[in-house]
């Protein structure tokens, strides 16, 4: 019985791109599946727990049904984790695997497993401070947030500790898993990345598919502080937790 549940998010409908994963996974040893994603564009969002107005005042912008479907997604993974309660390895389906990838899931499954989230791939670099040193890779912790969840290691509690604040949805997911306020969570990354994204441009997509997206200047700003403030001073759950 395998030590580890690797779960690869794809729409059921994409059959190119489970193409592709089914040959970078062929690479490995391990045993793995498909989790069928959310389509957002089919979502009712009446019957979802997404806060439009309070992301539209704490973070100046909506979420894309895109990004919901990709939230609510990577929550079926939580979910199926808990379930099977044992460390589960989340994909989505645009990742290569490069050379040192199964030594660092040994590692991590076998070796060193006092972690509670690893990130496994990033869009942007970060400064970072050691924690452990593999020889050809190094666990570490990122003193920003890089961007990105195409692959991260999870284990059953802190995937309860996940779900338990997503009772609200009003954040990328991405942001999310990194937002340590919020969940309490430490997020930790192995370095370098052994998985990487066949679009490694994908960093900018935010802008490009939504040009509403822009930092925020003058009193759109100034509003944003003010709503952030009295989030955090009267919400019961606020975005940003004393």
């Amino acid at each position: 019985m395998s030590s580890i549940q690797i779960l690869v998010i794809s729409l059921r409908q994409s059959n190119e791109r489970r193409g592709k994963v089914a040959l970078e996974m062929a690479k490995t040893c391990l045993e793995w599946s498909f989790l069928d994603a959310v389509d957002g564009s089919k979502l009712d969002m009446s019957s979802v727990a997404y806060k439009p107005k309070k992301v539209r005042r704490l973070l100046g912008f909506e979420l894309t049904p895109r990004e919901i479907g990709c939230y609510l997604s990577h929550m079926k993974c939580w979910e199926a984790c808990v379930l099977a309660d044992k460390p589960t390895l989340i994909f989505e389906d645009d990742f290569v695997l490069q050379p040192h990838f199964e030594a660092v899931i040994n590692t991590l499954t076998n070796v060193y497993t006092d972690w509670q989230i690893v990130r496994l791939q990033a869009l942007c670099d970060s400064n970072s401070q050691l924690i452990a040193n593999f020889g050809e890779y190094r666990l570490v912790k990122n003193d920003s947030d890089p961007l990105g969840a195409t692959a991260y290691l999870v284990n059953p509690a802190s995937a309860r500790v996940l779900l338990d604040g997503s009772k609200e949805i009003y954040e990328p997911l991405d942001h999310y898993i990194e937002h340590i306020e919020k969940h309490g969570l430490q997020m930790l990354a192995v370095l370098p990345y052994p998985i990487t994204v066949v679009d490694p441009t994908r960093a900018t997509s935010t802008i490009t598919d939504r040009p509403d997206r822009q930092p925020l200047k003058g009193l759109r700003k100034v509003g944003r502080s003010f709503y952030r403030l009295v989030d955090r001073s009267f919400s019961s759950n606020p975005w940003f937790p004393r």
